[in-house]
């Protein structure tokens, strides 16, 4: 195996491939494509319960081990959320190395999907950070293992519609957990990123009545919802949202691993519940979360309205269809923290319990 630049693999990437709690994958794909500039690793975890499904990032990573890591993390992560979202998928990801806004292209899109086109339907791929409904229209004229396309292409559309939607159940489970009631009336809720999935989130929790605090590291997306929403505050950044007092409920929308030793020790709010994947930054957070009374609703767990859409997609969309599923969001939610508290584990530990022992049946079939 070699890296995206042809130098052989180090010796680190396969002890974590191999030996590491985030190896056990069965396939890792490096892909280069010279003429257009792509650079990709497509990873996956399982197939147990069916074809691997998870979507394309398009990010500037600082190297290639860290897109490596990335691609392994994520499509872990895609596993679990397929498995407790009930979808007979497992788990994939896929990375394309650089800045979407420099060196995207449609021919970059075209070889990726070849790529995907290659591995014969055992990875189904979508939209994630720096990728859109558009790219995947692009993709899919390589490659028919291809969803989160647009109407025009057969495809469902924006996903993050129904990621939000999810993500809300799951704030009204943690809701009714803790306060008795699946309202957010009156809470102070503060999200941190609001974009394409941030955004709809904002709506939902307006509409239910909820104070809303948001933070992103882009301006405009944040001018975007004051301009809508003057009522909204907005905080300076994501270590000033974490300390905000009063803060009842913190939703992580952006990158992952926003849940770490020092957030953790200096944050406010009294649920943790947002659209970021793999929040927790390393094992050991979650009992630190637990362990200062803070609720975490597992992110694979609540996010998963995308991946019901986007699955949806492959067996002719139907909206209203896929909004019911993700409304069952509350409801797997909720048997989480109950299985936590029988148990006396986290809310984290105990979704992964369940996700694996679904994929443990599955194999055994």
């Amino acid at each position: 195996m070699t890296d995206v630049t042809g130098v052989p693999a180090t010796a680190d990437v396969l002890r974590t491939l191999f030996h590491s709690d985030q190896g056990g994958h069965e396939q890792v794909v490096i892909c280069q494509d010279r003429a257009s500039g792509l650079k990709a690793v497509i990873a996956l975890h399982s197939t147990a319960l069916g074809p691997a499904l998870g979507g394309t990032r398009f990010y500037p990573y600082a190297s290639e081990e860290e897109a490596v890591a990335d691609a392994l993390n994520l499509s872990r992560g895609m596993s679990y959320k397929n498995a407790m979202a009930g979808l007979d998928h497992g788990g994939g990801k896929a990375v394309v190395i650089g800045d979407p806004d420099r060196i995207k292209s449609e021919e970059l899109l075209l070889a990726y999907g070849r790529f995907v086109a290659s591995l014969g339907g055992r990875y189904v791929t979508a939209c994630d950070v720096g990728t859109y409904v558009a790219d995947m229209d692009v993709v899919a004229r390589e490659c028919r293992w291809t969803t989160g396309r647009s109407p025009e292409n057969g495809g469902a559309g924006d996903s993050s519609v129904l990621t939000a939607f999810g993500v809300f159940q799951g704030m009204r489970a943690s809701a009714q957990h803790l306060w008795g009631d699946p309202t957010l009336r009156g809470r102070k809720v503060g999200v941190a990123g609001v974009g394409k999935v941030g955004r709809h989130l904002v709506e939902h929790l307006l509409s239910d009545g909820a104070e809303v605090v948001v933070t992103d590291v882009r301006e405009e997306s944040v001018r975007g919802i004051t301009a809508l929403h003057p009522q909204v505050a907005v905080a300076a950044d994501t270590d000033a949202l974490i300390r905000t007092e009063g803060l009842d409920i913190y939703a992580p929308c952006a990158l992952g691993g926003a849940l770490n030793d020092e957030s953790v020790a200096v944050l406010t709010a009294r649920v943790v519940c947002g659209a970021a994947n793999n929040q927790l930054a390393h094992p050991g957070v979650e009992k630190d979360i637990a362990d200062r009374g803070i609720l975490y609703a597992p992110d694979y767990v609540v996010n998963a309205g995308g991946v019901i859409q986007v699955a949806d997609e492959l067996h002719g969309f139907d909206f209203d269809r896929c909004k019911a599923k993700a409304a069952k969001i509350f409801d797997t939610t909720l048997s989480i923290f109950a299985r936590a508290k029988a148990d006396g584990i986290p809310p984290a530990a105990a979704a992964d319990r369940i996700a694996e022992q679904r994929m443990a049946d599955a194999r055994r079939r």
